[in-house]
This record gives C-alpha cells, sequence and structure tokens, in this order.
C-alpha cells in the first residue's frame, strides 16, 4: 500500500467529506452493495460514465481510497492538474490508454490499490451504458485482480455533456458482483467483454430502479 503524507490524507478526507454532504444534499446520493468492494488488495473499478461527476460519486460509495484514471488532455489545465494528481489521477490517453498510463496503473494494482476505470472511454450521450473498450481486457488479464461493476443512474439527468453546469437530481450507485481473477482466466477477452458490460448495466438499470421507485413513492405521499 502507498504510503501517503499527512496533508494528503487529511487533504482526501476533508474532500470526502465536503464532497458527501453535497452529495446528499443536492442529488440525494444512495449507494447499494458497497460490501461488494473488496477490503483488501488490489482491483479494478469498472463504471459507467453518465456525467463530469462520476469520479468524486463512485469514490465517496467506497471506504478506501481510490485511484483514478483521467484523460490526459485534463492535465494540461494547471490548477486542476493540481488537485487531481491530489488525488491519485493517473493520466491516460482515452483510446488506447497509453503505455506510461498502462504501467503505473498496473503499479498499482500491484500496491494492492484500487483503480476507478470508465471502460466507455467518454461519457454516455444518452445516460445508456455505450460498448465498452477492448483495453480494458489486457488491462484486467496484466493487473491480475478483480473487475468490480458499478452502475451510476441520475447522474447524466444532473449534468449531461451538453451542459454547462449541473443541477439538482437524485442519483444512485449501485456497486455489483466482482468478476474474480478466476472467473476472467476462464473467459475469452469476448466473453469476458461482454461479461464485464452486462453486469455494469445490470449495476446501472437497478440504479434507475432503485432512483425512480423513490421517486414515485414520494410522489404518491
Amino acid at each position: 500500500m502507498t504510503q501517503r503524507s499527512l496533508a494528503q490524507r487529511i487533504g482526501y478526507d476533508a474532500l470526502r467529506w465536503i464532497s458527501r454532504m453535497i452529495g446528499v444534499t443536492f442529488f440525494n446520493l444512495r449507494c447499494e452493495g458497497r460490501d461488494n468492494y473488496p477490503d483488501t488488495g488490489g482491483g479494478l473499478v469498472c463504471s459507467n460514465h453518465q456525467s463530469t461527476l462520476d469520479p468524486v460519486l463512485v469514490g465517496l460509495t467506497c471506504r478506501r481510497r481510490m485511484n483514478y484514471l483521467a484523460r490526459q488532455t485534463l492535465f494540461k489545465q494547471r490548477g486542476f492538474r493540481h488537485l487531481i494528481e491530489f488525488l491519485d489521477a493517473i493520466p491516460i490517453d482515452r483510446e488506447g490508454f497509453g503505455l506510461a498510463g498502462i504501467k503505473e496503473t498496473l503499479k498499482r494494482l500491484r500496491r494492492d490499490e484500487l483503480v476507478l476505470i470508465f471502460p466507455e472511454g467518454t461519457r454516455t450521450p444518452d445516460g445508456e451504458v455505450q460498448p465498452l473498450k477492448p483495453g480494458i481486457v489486457s488491462l484486467a488479464r496484466r493487473g491480475r485482480v478483480p473487475l468490480i461493476p458499478v452502475g451510476i443512474d441520475g447522474a447524466y439527468d444532473a449534468w449531461p455533456r451538453d451542459a454547462r453546469f449541473p443541477w439538482p437530481a437524485r442519483i444512485r450507485v449501485v456497486v455489483g458482483q466482482p468478476i474474480s481473477t478466476e472467473q476472467i482466466e476462464q473467459l475469452d477477452d469476448d466473453r469476458l467483454l461482454a461479461e464485464l458490460h452486462h453486469r455494469i448495466q445490470s449495476c446501472q438499470q437497478q440504479a434507475k430502479q432503485s432512483r425512480l421507485s423513490r421517486y414515485a413513492a414520494r410522489r404518491a405521499r
């Protein structure tokens, strides 16, 4: 496990607390399946990508500190670069991950850390789960860690990709059963990609049902 400075640990916890207050207050954020995150060891957290809020939303649902894969272009903004580097972001080429990004990701996985990745590669244009980039398969096999599927729903309503700013909306996150390293070895590349897509999509649908059922229940009162 990486040894981080006291400032990094305190800063991360403070930002988590502030973000949690915002998430609960403005987005009525709720999570199901939190116990599916492993308590120890490395893991690739694989989530659908509905909005710019997603890295923060997923990070808030996990008790452990999480590393984040972020597009290289985000590191060109000086102030924002310092923030995401402070939060353990790893720069990647969105199309092919990039050799440096793959090496750094594998390094952190081997240090028994969790790394969040959005296998769709970019934010959804319509709120639904898009096809996954095949690069995730190679990363999963080389990392030799479980894949933890996560589904987000409501973030697209809160901040779609064509909107400049977010607005309040109910958001739900569902963490699914991991795909174990044994299962990864048993599946060929196409089946592994299909299985991961299916699990992410199932989590997103479960999150949507939870969000809409709670909304309907409140309107019925």
